[in-house]
């Protein structure tokens, strides 16, 4: 009988701290923590590709060039005081570049790594017909990459998070940089729960 009332008691308790899941729109805009998330990440490199393609630096390379030129997404360094995945962040800058159809993209490091070890089995494996062949890859002619960085102010359970992403877009054969852009987002946070 003390089995029973024991459990009737616990029970409650337990149900209680099971987690509650409920699916949402992934365009739904939810600040949970008051940290960066998957909105600031889409928004910030929306607003940053749609600058940089609208500055003066690629009507003049058409005109020089006459084509689209190449572009290749390096590395973004998080060196803001939270984890931050910029992985999302670098997906959803090539995704914005690739869409704006204003430039060529090619692979990454990591994944011309993977494309080239394919192309070496079909070298073996593969038909003359349908084989890949090497050397016909296409340069960059730009690197974009940048820098996440934050900075805190906070007292007692209030916050404010200031976030700035800088991008630089690098020509690949002079060095130069031929754009700089900067997006800034500033959070009011209150009984967050993130370790600033």
């Amino acid at each position: 009988m003390k089995k029973i009332w024991l459990l009737v008691l616990v029970a409650p308790f337990i149900f209680a701290c099971a987690p509650k899941v409920k699916r949402v729109e992934t365009n739904l805009v939810k600040d949970v923590s008051g940290g960066w998330n998957d909105t600031d990440a889409q928004m910030v490199a929306q607003e940053m590709i749609t600058d940089c393609l609208n500055s003066g630096w690629y009507p003049k390379y058409l005109t020089q060039k006459g084509k689209e030129p190449v572009v290749i997404v390096g590395t973004v360094v998080n060196n803001t005081m939270e984890h931050i995945s910029t992985g999302v962040f670098v997906e959803e800058v090539q995704r914005a570049l690739i869409n704006s159809g204003k430039v060529e993209f090619v692979a990454s490091a990591a994944e011309r790594g993977e494309i080239r070890a394919e192309r070496l089995d079909q070298d073996e494996f593969a038909s003359e017909e349908t084989r890949k062949a090497f050397g016909r890859e296409v340069g960059a002619d730009f690197m974009l990459s940048g820098v996440l960085n934050s900075v805190v102010d906070k007292a007692s359970n209030k916050a404010v998070v200031f976030y700035q992403a800088n991008l630089k877009l690098i020509n690949l054969e002079t060095n130069q940089i031929v754009w700089n852009g900067q997006k800034q987002i500033k959070k009011y946070v209150k009984n967050s729960k993130v370790s600033w």
